[in-house]
């Protein structure tokens, strides 16, 4: 078992290998916003018990303090939502340009909105309620 970062989660709940990246792009299904694009792929996995996420910022967003502010609110904003993804999913969060000036205008909250507006359109039937029970 892998041991958590700083902020007590699990680093094995990321997606940090290029053929996990490539698997999710390929076979998984999308959901853009303007500011945002989901890819979402049910892994085969049967040890699965978090959802895993892998995050792509590229320098077309900004310059390095610019992405690195945006992957950590997209990381945050995902471990709140975490609980709607059903755990064998991996999850693949695409920053378009301009996301930074998004965040700095409307702040992290709404950023969140926006990626749960994503997780649960990407999800459709597959989103898991409250309660732990596929909704």
């Amino acid at each position: 078992m892998t041991a958590p970062d700083a902020a007590g989660r699990n680093r094995r709940a990321r997606i940090s290998r290029s053929r996990d990246f490539d698997a999710v792009y390929r076979r998984g299904r999308s959901t853009a916003g303007r500011h945002l694009v989901v890819y979402l792929f049910p892994r085969e996995s049967r040890d699965a018990d978090t959802p895993r996420l892998g995050l792509s910022v590229s320098r077309k967003v900004g310059g390095a303090v610019e992405r690195n502010r945006v992957k950590r609110v997209l990381r945050e904003q995902f471990a709140t939502r975490a609980g709607m993804v059903p755990s064998d999913t991996d999850v693949v969060v695409i920053a378009r340009p301009g996301v930074a000036e998004y965040l700095e205008e409307r702040g992290s909250a709404a950023l969140g909105e926006r990626l749960q507006e994503l997780l649960e359109r990407g999800l459709g039937e597959r989103a898991v309620a409250a309660d732990g029970a596929a909704a």
